[in-house]
């Protein structure tokens, strides 16, 4: 089957963790809705996500869009559909509805209609009609109603991928596992795990978080725990597809190879705890988890295990009893967490905001999620200060920790006004950031002269480079004043101290920005445009993700679709994820360093880039450019100002040598494609009439984003086309 459109429905708030999900399965041109995710690409990749998405409630198929304001422009727009292409006439079938504000309201009508509809057109056009099997069918139909508009679509998920199959007894308010799954993955749960931290639950009811985390860990799909059928009855099932996503899916199940992180759940009700180990038993995870009955106030972490995660689903007071009983219930979990959890990370779910703030803890982030029709607060509470794990990163940040430095939450006099400026940058930029869905963002940029200190924010982690001072400053004095700055950054920011990661920034030439500074490894995952990327806070200068290139990669985005994408100087290849992102046909990376090729292959691993289709290439951009015969419709060209490095024949100056390389990369530019360029020198002129032969256009004020808008000569940038 060719490529097509599909659409997979989640809960409210979950779409970013969706869109991410299925980026990951393979999928383009992915898009988030009010109610789920749009994305394109072969059959095969909608088989991956009914497979492997832990979020997704259904993976659609849309057949057909038409104008449906009364019952017979209903039964009419659901005949026209070519019905013989999907089921046959002796199979079986079932029709769900949905409506938004609909015309038509009554969703059992709604349903009937479509479903005479089918049945009419194929008893006329056979002489047999299929049946209605409301368990186990043939084919699900899904209509939804918006106002006078019908969308029908095939379900190819066979039902809501939420039930897994093991939840045979729930409690009286139980938790869907795809919204426990989300959670988990908000909390980056697979990552924790990975590095051997443990879960905790101590409310674990029917033990949904704890199973689902324990799925999670052993990397096993949950459309293992439904069976390997597909949508058998479906015409246009393609068999060999789907037993290929199957057979990868049962290699990558790790539930009988042991050894991985520790997952506990506990709750008070022995009778809930039963039928928690036997959900467990259901999905194959027994032996990954342990189960007990315990006090709340009893509960603890595992002996000896690193601290990771502590998830609750405690009761909303919607449909279990609230009161003053349900404020006591959240002080004991607050307490219990003050107590027993310290360095964990709380991820507490609340139906009502006043009950969360029983728990006397301050979050870091509120999340808005919705548990069926209960909008809820997801609280991120970091217990206390996560333990460091990444060695001292520099003098100063050493000189920062010595006996007499301030306390990590004091904010010294002499720091009052930088903490009031990032303080009030911050006010103005969570607001926009929130609304525009940017988690990883500028806060601080030498706003005042005496705190030279680049603040960025990475999701839960902080990231702070010192300008290094001129000689005429009195060292002594630049230490105390740095000294200051960090003690109020993690108050303002509320941070934990061991989450702040400082380094220096010196005038440097050549590759000195990305040389190793340590040799943590300390990899991070962070979320940007609906992609996720590695950074890394300790070992290099540079992230590994360029937070003022964000509206560049956007552009990128918007012109990528259909044309092959090159990128030249490609460092992390943050500009190819997106670029794939956008639709792009194919991609090519050139980078001369070994290490920025490997960080940009696990970048494209974690959105879904497959090599065949996205190659990476050593080499030096400079000979590459001479040797290439091939044409792109795409080019990012993103040169160091300077560099010396080792592996070239010669040094590369921006200013010296632009000219010669956008000479040669305009070359292998396809007719119509275009070429964007862009260079942080701060000193650097264009020669634009020694490039006859190219149109270039100025896009610099475009490219700035409103976290630099202090300094707008961050970066330059042009979109450059090829003379006709």
């Amino acid at each position: 089957m060719a490529p097509a459109h599909f659409f997979a429905t989640t809960a409210r708030g979950l779409t970013a963790t969706l869109a991410a999900e299925l980026r990951g399965c393979g999928a383009t041109d992915v898009e988030e809705a009010p109610a789920g995710v749009k994305f394109d690409g072969p059959l095969e990749v909608a088989y991956r996500a009914c497979l492997w998405s832990r979020t997704a409630s259904r993976i659609l198929l849309p057949l057909a869009t038409f104008h449906a304001g009364t019952p017979t422009e209903l039964y009419e727009g659901a005949r026209a559909v070519r019905w013989r292409d999907h089921l046959a006439a002796t199979g079986t079938l079932a029709v769900e509805c949905t409506t938004t504000r609909a015309s038509i309201t009554h969703t059992h009508f709604a349903a009937l209609k479509v479903k005479d509809a089918v049945v009419d057109q194929l008893r006329d056009l056979t002489g047999t009609r299929p049946s209605v099997d409301l368990r186990a069918p043939d084919l699900r139909i899904d209509l939804h109603l918006a106002g006078d508009e019908a969308v029908l679509s095939l379900d190819l998920s066979g039902g809501g991928l939420h039930r897994r199959g093991y939840r045979a007894e729930a409690g009286p308010a139980p938790l869907r596992e795809n919204l426990a799954a989300a959670i988990l993955l908000l909390a980056h749960w697979p990552e924790i795990a990975s590095q051997g931290g443990a879960l905790c639950d101590p409310m674990c009811g029917s033990g949904t978080f704890v199973i689902e985390a324990a799925l999670a860990a052993a990397d096993v799909a949950p459309g293992l725990l439904r069976g390997d059928t597909g949508p058998v009855g479906w015409r246009q099932h393609d068999r060999s597809a789907w037993a290929r996503v199957f057979e990868e899916a049962r290699g990558r199940d790790c539930r009988e190879r042991g050894g991985l992180a520790p997952m506990v759940g506990s709750d008070v009700d022995p009778d809930v705890v039963r039928m928690a180990t036997a959900n467990a038993g259901r999905a194959g995870v027994a032996k990954l988890v342990r189960l007990e009955r315990r006090e709340l106030s009893s509960c603890e972490p595992p002996p000896g295990a690193t601290p990771g995660v502590v998830v609750a689903n405690p009761p909303y007071g919607e449909r279990l009893p609230g009161g003053e009983p349900l404020r006591q219930l959240y002080r004991r979990l607050g307490d219990t967490l003050k107590q027993r959890f310290g360095g964990y990370t709380a991820w507490i779910l609340c139906g009502d905001a006043g009950f969360g703030k029983q728990v006397g803890l301050k979050p870091a982030r509120r999340h808005v999620v919705y548990n069926g029709p209960i909008e809820c607060r997801l609280l991120e509470i970091p217990v206390t200060a996560l333990p460091a794990r990444a060695p001292a990163r520099t003098d100063a940040a050493r000189a920062a920790a010595r006996p007499g430095a301030p306390a990590p939450t004091a904010i010294a006099p002499a720091a009052e006004a930088f903490a009031n400026r990032l303080r009030k940058n911050l006010r103005s930029l969570r607001r926009w950031a929130e609304r525009e869905g940017v988690t990883c963002y500028r806060v601080y940029d030498a706003d005042l002269p005496e705190h030279a200190l680049a603040v960025d924010l990475y999701e839960r982690w902080v990231h702070v480079q010192e300008y290094e001072p001129p000689p005429t400053v009195d060292p002594r004095r630049a230490e105390a004043r740095l000294h200051d700055a960090l003690a109020a950054i993690p108050a303002v920011l509320e941070v934990p101290p061991g989450d702040v990661f400082l380094k220096v920034r010196r005038r440097q030439r050549g590759f000195a920005q990305y040389e190793k500074l340590a040799r943590s490894e300390d990899f991070r995952e962070v979320h940007e445009g609906g992609h996720t990327f590695l950074v890394n806070l300790v070992d290099y200068l540079d992230t590994g993700l360029f937070l003022d290139h964000r509206p560049t990669r956007a552009l990128l985005r918007d012109l990528a679709r259909g044309r092959r994408f090159l990128n030249l100087f490609g460092y992390t290849g943050t500009a190819t994820v997106y670029a794939a992102g956008g639709g792009a046909a194919s991609s090519t990376t050139v980078d001369l360093s070994q290490t920025h090729l490997a960080w940009a292959r696990r970048n494209f691993a974690l959105n879904g880039l497959r090599a065949a289709q996205h190659e990476t290439v050593r080499a030096d951009v400079l000979e590459w450019l001479g040797d290439s015969r091939r044409r792109f419709g795409l080019i990012f060209l993103d040169p160091p100002t300077f560099s010396n490095s080792k592996g070239m024949r010669t040094t590369l100056d921006v200013q010296r040598d632009h000219v010669a390389l956008l000479r040669a990369a305009g070359r292998l530019l396809e007719p119509d494609g275009v070429l964007i360029f862009s260079t942080n020198s701060r000193r650097f002129k264009l020669e634009g009439a020694a490039l006859p032969e190219l149109l270039v256009e100025d896009v610099t004020r475009a490219t700035i984003p409103r976290d630099f808008a202090r300094r707008p000569r961050v970066h330059q940038a042009w979109r450059i086309q090829r003379r006709r």
